[in-house]
């Protein structure tokens, strides 16, 4: 196998029968085959969609299909079996599409061409013409690797297109900008200044997405509000939902009322707790554990059952849970129970059978909710502060979180920033510092807690506001970036801060292989990307500018 799309990658991308993540190169190679199939799917809808034609069926399989191909989401070979299948056929479904519409079909690139078979034999047969690596003799590391910012841009937009589509909420125009961008890389692009064109292209639309996903959320369960939520245990059996899915965790939340079993969040979905729509559940009673890569001490330690909504997934086999964790939407282990319709009846039984919490633990809070609703709901505050020099910088501090060394820089970081600083922080790189008590700036909490990775709109939406409250540009801001990278979701909210121009971003600690030196090269020349080294200095270099 070969993978190189996240920090967790092996040094030089290969490894003979399985990665650090737990994906063996039967998987890596199905994914491989899925997606060089789903450039083809965009390059018929992509002319499709150019003489005004669509096929929802079409737009709606295509970011459910990316999804399953990030870090640590689906490691079972049986359902890329299925997928390639439907592939294949919604890949007809397109031509078809297109040709009835009239489109010009001529000069086909490979990938709409390309049939892989629908066995796991010729599926395997076939994984060497749909591998990443293939081109790397022929076009260089350089042009691979910017391909390969387009192609993990396109996953990470496509995971958050997804979450915003299961929860009823999808464009024509996002999907038809998606087509148009995974076409272009379905022609295995050669020109430097295309690539970082349509990779800026992609922070384009992924902002577009995140707005979208933004109104899903707020529109269901209304805006986050500041609360102190619950971080300790309380009696009772017990469900922990982990990921991102907030429609699974509402359909949790519906069918266990009144069954005495009390929900938590785990990870991503913490910020749920402070949205209107989920208090109004009172057995949803707070989060339990931290970010992703901690999950299979904390989940072997949760007496209860537990459902993985979204990445990340660890093995579940090593620690002795698998037979009461569940996969649901994209996720997939073989061997686990996979929740279809939105039916948790099994999680349900699961959690009866087991023993739940015996006792309230000590009870601890940790303050959440502070989307851009509510810092702007506050922002004469928060602009007199910066005017009268109560706060002199802010940080933003967060993005994914991993297991490799060096991850300490961000709490070291956010314990080091001046105590007249305030710090945004979101994703799940936020549990290295969120339980630190950092104080507070006449009575507001240093540590604002922005919620999802993908609420990067949110923190985003407030620097432009306080900004145009200063009447400076965003970049004239005493604002600071230091973002933990870990994977393709954070590829895309990346290439979004590049998108608006934001400048000076410290990202870190260590970076994905696809990275070559050659690449980072280009994105520090054009983007001034800096790589985090040590807090102290780092800190440092940034108020040296404030």
């Amino acid at each position: 196998m070969y993978c190189v799309q996240c920090e967790q990658s092996k040094k030089g991308g290969c490894a003979v029968k399985i990665g650090t993540c737990g994906k063996t190169a039967e998987v890596a190679e199905m994914q491989d085959v899925l997606l060089r199939v789903m450039q083809g799917v965009s390059v018929y809808a992509d002319r499709a969609a150019r003489v005004g034609a669509r096929d929802a069926a079409v737009d709606a399989f295509v970011p459910h299909a990316w999804f399953t191909t990030l870090t640590n989401v689906n490691f079972d070979p049986t359902r890329f079996v299925t997928l390639i299948g439907q592939a294949l056929d919604i890949r007809d479904k397109a031509r078809a599409l297109a040709e009835a519409a009239g489109a010009d079909l001529s000069d086909l690139p490979e990938a709409a061409t390309w049939t892989p078979g629908r066995t796991a034999d010729d599926i395997a047969a076939a994984a060497p013409f749909a591998g990443i690596h293939r081109f790397m003799d022929r076009d260089g590391p350089t042009v691979v690797g910017l391909r390969n910012l387009v192609l993990y841009g396109l996953k990470g937009t496509a995971a958050y297109s997804e979450h915003a589509r299961v929860l009823g909420k999808e464009e024509a125009s996002i999907s038809a900008e998606f087509h148009r961008i995974a076409a272009f890389l379905a022609t295995d692009p050669t020109g430097v200044d295309a690539l970082l064109t349509e990779s800026l292209a992609i922070g384009a639309l992924n902002f577009r997405v995140m707005e979208l996903l933004d109104a899903a959320n707020t529109g269901r369960f209304g805006h986050p509000e500041v609360t102190m939520t619950r971080i300790s245990p309380v009696a009772g059996k017990a469900i922990l939902v982990s990921g991102h899915d907030m429609g699974d965790l509402e359909a949790i939340l519906q069918q266990t009322a009144g069954k005495g079993i009390n929900v938590y969040t785990h990870g991503e979905l913490l910020p749920a707790n402070a949205y209107p729509g989920f208090k109004a559940y009172p057995h949803l009673v707070g989060n339990y554990g931290g970010a992703w890569q901690d999950q299979m001490q904390e989940f072997a330690a949760f007496p209860g059952a537990i459902v993985v909504t979204s990445n990340c997934l660890i093995n579940p086999e090593l620690k002795g849970y698998a037979d009461r964790i569940f996969t649901s939407g994209p996720v997939g282990w073989k061997g686990l129970v996979h929740i279809e319709n939105h039916d948790f009846s099994p999680v349900i039984a699961a959690a009866l059978a087991q023993p739940g919490f015996a006792e309230d633990a000590e009870e601890k809070r940790i303050p959440t909710g502070f989307a851009r609703n509510t810092v702007m709901g506050v922002a004469d505050t928060l602009l007199g502060m910066i005017r009268e020099g109560d706060v002199k910088n802010l940080f933003l501090i967060g993005g994914c979180d991993g297991a490799r060394m060096g991850r300490n820089y961000f709490h070291d970081l956010a314990v080091a920033t001046p105590k007249d600083s305030l710090i945004l922080t979101l994703g799940c790189g936020k549990y290295r510092f969120n339980r630190e008590d950092l104080g507070d700036i006449k009575g507001v909490p240093r540590v604002l807690d922005v919620g999802q990775c993908n609420d990067a709109f949110s923190a985003i939406q407030v620097a432009v506001a306080v900004a145009g409250a200063l009447g400076c540009g965003v970049n004239d801001l005493p604002l600071h970036y230091a973002i933990s990278w870990f994977e393709q979701k954070a590829t895309a909210v990346l290439l979004t801060m590049l998108h608006l121009g934001l400048k000076k971003i410290y990202l870190g600690p260590t970076l994905p292989q696809f990275l070559t030196p050659e690449v980072l090269a280009v994105l520090v020349d054009k983007f001034d990307i800096r790589p985090t080294g040590d807090a102290q200095q780092d800190l440092a270099q940034m108020l040296a500018v404030a």
